[in-house]
Formats: structure tokens, sequence, C-alpha cells
């Protein structure tokens, strides 16, 4: 920790110690990942990068319960009746008229990884998971201080949350092999942004990298 500045963390093995680091998953439910799901059937979207996708995440999720990382998991809950009317709006135009992540609903469902008791589900009713929830009260009452971002849209719902998060004051990191979305040139775009101005960007495996190398060095100090 620099003395410059009492909260100030340098480099990716200051952000990302365990005990306040959070893991975020965005999103990764069917009607956004799934064949037959919400984007697949408006957008016409090739979702064969989803489940590889899922398999990536689920793996740093299981890295983070073996490292002590807290897990949280962002839902939508996009019933037409609970959004903001710009968002339903624009919904109703791209979509068709279709309800995405319909309350109760096969599409509303978690996709291929999910949590595990004891773990954290916030519900959201618009892009950013930090917006009219408890989001930021359930991560403070825990110390956290980081977050590392997972899940899709990398240009809708993920940049929305890290973006509204680094305004909170959290250390943003989002591995792009971690994140997806079904247009290409804003994924790409999202993750320079991202690596420009809002955080760091590494592979996940350098983050479980981290995360392994500190356990080890907790171990052998016991």
């Amino acid at each position: 920790m620099s003395d410059q500045h009492p909260g100030l963390l340098n480099g990716l093995d200051e952000i990302l110690e365990p005990a306040h680091t959070a893991l975020v998953v965005v999103d990764m439910q069917n009607d956004f990942c799934a064949d037959n799901g919400y984007i697949h059937t408006t957008q016409g979207a090739d979702m064969s990068g989803n489940k590889p996708l899922a398999a990536r995440i689920g793996k740093l999720v299981q890295a983070a319960r073996d490292a002590g990382v807290m897990v949280v998991w962002i839902r939508a809950i996009y019933d037409h009746d609970l959004l903001p009317a710009p968002m339903l709006s624009k919904m109703l135009e791209k979509g068709k008229g279709a309800v995405c992540c319909a309350s109760d609903s096969w599409g509303a469902d978690f996709y291929e990884i999910g949590p595990i008791d004891g773990e954290q589900v916030v519900e959201k009713r618009c892009y950013s998971a930090f917006h009219n929830t408890q989001m930021d009260d359930i991560l403070r009452r825990r110390g956290i201080k980081s977050l590392v971002m997972t899940g899709v849209a990398t240009n809708v719902c993920v940049d929305s949350t890290l973006r509204e998060a680094f305004f909170h004051g959290y250390y943003i990191v989002m591995p792009p092999d971690c994140v997806g979305s079904a247009n290409v040139p804003l994924h790409e775009a999202t993750i320079k942004s991202v690596e420009f101005i809002f955080g760091h960007v590494p592979e996940s495996t350098d983050v479980m990298d981290v995360w392994a190398a500190k356990a080890g060095a907790a171990q052998a100090a016991e």
C-alpha cells in the first residue's frame, strides 16, 4: 500500500488480495447465453462461444472459492413492468416485444454455472448491478475494495456495472477471456476502454496465479 494515500493499491498483487476482493459474475443466464434464449432468438446471434466462456468463468469461480475470495452472482430480471421506460422502449424495439429474463422463467435461470449455498445473488432491473440494488452495501460490509468482473455482455451489463463500481471507488480487474458479447467489435472496444482508463485486463490464469501464490505464502507462514 502506498504512503501517498491510505487507500491506494498498486499492481495486481495488492489489488487482488483475497480478503478484499470479490469475483462478480454478471448475467450468466439462459436468455443471454443459451440456444433458443432471448439473444439467440431476437438477434440470431452465434451462441457457440458461451459454453467455453462459462467453463472458463467456472474455473475462475472455483479458484476464488479456494482462495477465500467472495463470489457475487448478478441476475437480471427484466419483466417489462420493472424496467425504466427508456430501457423498455429500446428493448421493445430490438427484442420484437419479447421479455428477456422474465421472473421464474427458464430464460432467467443461470446458464451452465451458478451459486452454491452461502454465495450472494443480486437481482437487477437495469444494466448496472449497482443501480437500485444493495450491491454496494453488500460489498462494503465485507470490506471489499476490488472487483474481478466476468460474464455477459462485455459492452452492456459488464461495462455498466464496472463503470459504476469504479465511480464508487472499487478497483476493477476484467479478464478478457471471462467476458463475452454477441457484438465482437464492441466487446473488443470495451476491453480496450477498461485497460485504458478503468482498470486491469489480465487473463484469468494470471488472476488465478496471484491467488494461488498468496494461498501458498499463507500456508508457508503457518
